[in-house]
């Protein structure tokens, strides 16, 4: 992967993304924004002869649950099977991770978010829209999963005292979970299906060029400490710098979007559009990593260790949520022993399957119960 080459050029950039908003307040505390009219109960403002409603109240009317982190200027809106991302300044939004142009950039007014009356028309009025009478568990479905088995061919990775090789280990618990997810009827994307190298750059490949929703990333672990044990997930760490991931993707990658919506716009838009993307993507990935480790920790008797960041290749450089799970030691001999085991590996798969179909409703539990 060739590095990109931002420097100066990046810091100028990043300087102007943080500049604009301040220059935005400035005009508007002195007389841009108008004094609000109250409509149907919802203040209104006029700025720059747009209307403008405060987020926190249209959410709070509408049943949708809001968070805003006032260090990035990022919010997140939920309500049942659907969230939406949005970022203050900004024109792009993320309906259920798909980019989406407003006509008109999210604000910040009088201490608070204000978002134009066409975003609250197109998704606050409809995008959240419930169907009656629909259970809201059957609309949304996990379509398609990549499934990586961690090394192969030549790259045997971790070797058990015994000689039980990691590369057969990862693949068979991949086979046993990619048929679970079938009989599911969901599609799978195997980077490998049998004793052969794939090398890293190969793996992300197939995965950004397979429009999966989700990548599961297999691997056994082991450690000079044979004491220990446990399994583990691992998603991408908060340490990675999210911005110039983006930078690199925007300069280097496709979006299925609009084709109007970025006419106008810079290379600065496009990075923030894959910034935001990232942060979505980091934020599904620690909801599955936990997901899948509370069924392990339900369904068999090992030790959970939880779940961490970490800076791995196919977290890093692939373009959806992504956890890589580390399922046991095989430096470890009672867990070798377990590893050997095939009832052991489908139960194994069948926990994880299991916690992605949990990852997967976990979005309808609080509608359902209202």
């Amino acid at each position: 992967m060739q590095k990109v080459k931002v420097k100066s050029k990046k810091l100028k950039s990043r300087f102007y993304l943080i500049l604009a908003p301040f220059v935005f307040y400035l005009f508007t505390f002195i007389g841009c924004a108008s004094v609000p009219v109250k409509t149907a109960g919802i203040p209104t403002y006029n700025i720059h002869g747009s209307t403008y409603l405060p987020l926190i109240t249209l959410c709070q009317q509408n049943g949708i649950a809001y968070e805003y982190d006032t260090f990035t200027r990022n919010i997140v809106l939920k309500k049942g099977i659907h969230k939406l991302n949005l970022r203050v300044g900004e024109k792009m939004v993320l309906a259920d991770g798909l980019p989406e142009h407003i006509n008109h950039p999210v604000e910040f007014y009088q201490g608070a978010v204000v978002v134009p009356l066409k975003l609250k028309e197109k998704f606050i009025d409809t995008f959240f829209k419930e169907i009656p009478g629909v259970p809201q568990a059957v609309l949304w479905k996990i379509k398609k999963v990549v499934i990586d088995p961690g090394h192969g061919g030549y790259d045997p990775g971790a070797i058990s005292k015994s000689g039980l090789k990691e590369k057969d280990v990862n693949l068979d618990i991949a086979k046993r979970l990619a048929k679970i997810l079938r009989d599911k009827g969901i599609e799978v994307v195997m980077t490998r299906s049998s004793d052969v190298y794939v090398s890293l750059n190969r793996r992300v490949e197939i995965a950004n060029n397979s429009g999966a929703d989700l990548l599961l990333s297999i691997h056994s672990n082991a450690n000079r400490v044979r004491g220990l044990n446990g399994f583990e997930v691992y998603y991408i760490s908060t340490n990675i710098d999210d911005y110039q991931r983006a930078f690199y993707a925007a300069q280097n990658a496709t979006l299925a979007l609009d084709p109007d919506c970025f006419v106008s716009s810079t290379l600065n838009l496009k990075a923030t559009l894959w910034d935001m993307l990232y942060t979505n993507n980091r934020a599904e990935a620690i909801h599955l990593a936990r997901a899948i480790c509370r069924n392990i920790d339900r369904n068999l008797d090992t030790r959970v260790i939880g779940i961490k960041g970490a800076r791995f290749k196919v977290l890093r450089e692939t373009n959806m949520p992504a956890v890589l799970l580390e399922i046991g030691f095989l430096s470890n001999r009672e867990e070798e022993r377990l590893l050997k085991n095939s009832y052991y590996r489908q139960q194994i798969a069948e926990a994880i399957g299991e916690g992605i179909d949990n990852y997967a409703r976990d979005y309808t539990i609080m509608e359902a119960s209202r």
